[in-house]
């Protein structure tokens, strides 16, 4: 996984490195007190899918410290009237990752990126490997370097603001 993931980083141009981690140590939360990083820093990549025929999925990453907005915002750049989360195993299927490995890098070609504005606006960021053992350290600005990327103001709302009516 770690050379094929060091390829596809290399075709992007964009200074990267790659950070082994413990599998056991998928949680977000957990891993960034394990390791070091500040949860504003971790960005998660989500499958979210419109609950209309044909299917149609996009990848959304948001900070850690952040809540998809899958009910206005994803629903409404997927085109359908209802969104959810991707389930386990149609991630799998979609994108070759397992829950708590997904990454924005490999996904098919013609898949939406969605990137929340908030993510742009960090000095580094850190992301999914692909797998359980392995994160990408990077600028921000190796997210512009995919495919079918758009960066959405307001695709996540800080998580303390999740239900006060944001």
């Amino acid at each position: 996984m770690r050379s094929e993931l060091n390829t596809l980083l290399a075709l992007l141009g964009v200074p990267y490195e790659l950070f082994p981690c413990d599998p056991a140590l998928v949680d977000t939360a957990a891993f960034c007190a394990a390791y070091g990083f500040a949860l504003a820093d971790s960005a998660n990549t989500i499958v979210v899918v419109g609950k209309a025929e044909p299917r149609r999925f996009a990848a959304c990453v948001v900070l850690a410290t952040h809540r998809l907005d899958v009910n206005r915002s994803v629903r409404t750049r997927l085109g359908t009237r209802k969104a959810s989360f991707a389930g386990p195993a149609e991630t799998r299927e979609l994108t070759g990752h397992e829950i708590g490995g997904v990454t924005v890098f490999g996904l098919p070609r013609d898949l939406p990126i969605l990137v929340d504005a908030a993510v742009m606006a960090r000095e580094r960021i850190v992301l999914g490997g692909g797998s359980r053992s392995w994160k990408v350290l990077a600028a921000p600005a190796i997210l512009l370097a995919l495919p079918n990327v758009a960066v959405v103001e307001g695709l996540a709302q800080p998580a303390a603001l999740v239900g006060e009516g944001a």
